[in-house]
């Protein structure tokens, strides 16, 4: 057996030995990559990756492969990101940790120079991790705002109310299949591939990128805008009986073909360019070492890291047998008759649904989900969680200024019906509003000892029934969130 065959055969064996430790994490990526319409575009990015490689296979075969000992640290790094996604219950942070440790064990039996010689392959990679859908809300405010001036442009007249447009032809939502969220990450991984190919220059790679991506935003304001221009003419059922998928993806090819149209004068590297210096290259290998001192060691940190995040996700404690909600003084529990409207906590421990009212007519609904522990699935933070079930039929409309540090935005329901709500978040005994820092405290309370459990707090209110203003006059009656949130939690 050959020195590269050797080498090739332990990258082999290392990398399956990673996926069977971390089979959920592969399956999970896989099944996103399959399922989710915004990262199916990373089906392709696998034989480009292993493209890219073809392409440096002769030029790699003078160098000579090392077990490469300082990739140890870069595979404990990879670990640390998956624990961290492990305690913290954050998907994302999970499959970084495994496509960074798949490049640890590259660079482990390979060494520093084969490294450097794979180098955009391998972080070309970190587009295999699906993320960008927390660009969603952003993505659909800009392209409401960006159509409502081309609506207005165009002289035809149009409110807007959140994501939701209303024109002489129709209602129209910016949904999060309208974002073009999935179009902006497809050309993300296409704008650095083409940079990559195209360009020498590193600004040109940059004002490539950012240009391309801009582009793509703006095009899909126009697409949407198309469409309500196509109901005022055509009347809004043939606007819509449109095939969404169809027209997206077509319109997304035109807009790459003109972006690679605009740029290609400014091309500045020949097609039979050489995909990497071999003689930068050259030179005796640093800090090799022997295979039985370094691949022992390589296998043994995600075997640490996977047992670590055995131990971390295994403690739990006792929520109240009820959890309950006094009525503060100047409010009563009621049963007025609303819009129907029922939160997501999947996985909960404890539920709780009560509504109040005041003499003054307004009227709140406060919902809490409990868990004992946060682990995958149960999470008080996580996506089609919280104030809106993506199953119903509200609807995210837009953020409002915040309630006592809450999470709080606007919802609408055909009808149009709108409901304010405010969402908390009791992790470790802290309370916060913000999705972020409730990660930040359950990673902490999961990795250094502290409380497991966690609450979702909600309080909403239709806005006929008094909104935002009724959710701040209830909280201040109830002598604020953490004296709710505290009373929620004590054992009686």
């Amino acid at each position: 057996m050959t020195r590269w065959q050797r080498h090739l055969a332990a990258l082999a064996c290392l990398s399956a030995a990673i996926f069977a430790i971390f089979w959920r994490e592969a399956a999970d990526v896989a099944g996103i990559w399959w399922n989710s319409s915004t990262f199916t575009h990373c089906l392709l990015i696998v034989p480009m990756i292993g493209w890219l490689v073809s392409q440096r296979v002769a030029l790699l075969r003078p160098l000579t492969p090392v077990y490469w000992w300082p990739a140890l640290l870069w595979m404990a790094g990879a670990g640390l990101v998956w624990l961290v996604g492990e305690a913290a219950g954050v998907g994302l942070f999970r499959q970084l940790g495994l496509i960074l440790m798949l490049q640890g064990a590259v660079a482990v039996t390979l060494g520093e120079k084969l490294v450097r010689a794979l180098l955009f392959p391998l972080g070309y990679a970190l587009l295999l991790v699906p993320f960008g859908e927390e660009l969603v809300p952003l993505l659909q405010t800009l392209t409401a705002h960006i159509s409502m001036v081309l609506l207005h442009l165009s002289g035809i007249r149009a409110e807007m109310e959140g994501v939701f447009i209303t024109t002489p032809a129709g209602f129209f939502e910016v949904a999060e299949a309208c974002s073009g969220v999935n179009f902006l990450i497809a050309m993300l991984a296409f704008a650095v591939f083409a940079a990559h190919l195209c360009f020498r220059s590193w600004t040109r790679r940059i004002v490539f990128v950012l240009a391309a991506l801009a582009t793509t935003i703006l095009a899909n304001a126009l697409r949407a805008y198309g469409t309500m221009v196509a109901a005022e003419i055509w009347g809004i059922e043939v606007a819509g009986g449109i095939d969404h998928v169809f027209y997206g993806w077509f319109f997304f090819g035109a807009v790459i073909l003109l972006v690679m149209l605009v740029a290609r004068r400014w091309f500045d590297r020949p097609a039979n360019d050489a995909a990497v210096d071999v003689r930068e290259l050259g030179g005796v290998p640093r800090f090799a070492g022997p295979a039985k001192a370094v691949l022992p060691v390589a296998l043994a940190v995600p075997l640490l890291f996977a047992g670590w995040g055995t131990l971390v996700g295994g403690r739990s404690a006792s929520l109240p047998d009820t959890m309950t909600v006094e009525a503060p003084p100047g409010w009563g529990e009621a049963r007025v008759e609303t819009m129907e409207w029922r939160p997501r906590f999947d996985g909960a421990d404890r539920r709780l649904l009560r509504q109040f009212a005041n003499d003054r007519g307004q009227v709140v609904t406060v919902a809490i989900g409990g868990y004992e522990h946060q682990a995958e699935g149960r999470e008080v933070v996580a996506f089609g969680q919280g104030a809106i079930d993506p199953d119903s039929r509200w609807k995210w409309s837009a953020a409002l200024p915040a309630v006592e540090g809450a999470k709080t935005e606007r919802l609408l329901h055909p009808g149009p019906v709108l409901r304010d709500a405010a969402t908390w978040y009791v992790v470790d005994g802290k309370v916060t509003g913000s999705a972020r820092a409730a990660k930040l405290a359950g990673l902490k309370a999961r990795l250094l000892g502290g409380d497991p459990r966690a609450l979702s707090l909600i309080i909403s209110s239709e806005e006929r029934r008094g909104g935002r203003n009724a959710i701040k006059d209830f909280l201040s009656a109830s002598g604020g969130v953490n004296a709710m949130a505290d009373r929620a939690l004590k054992t009686r």
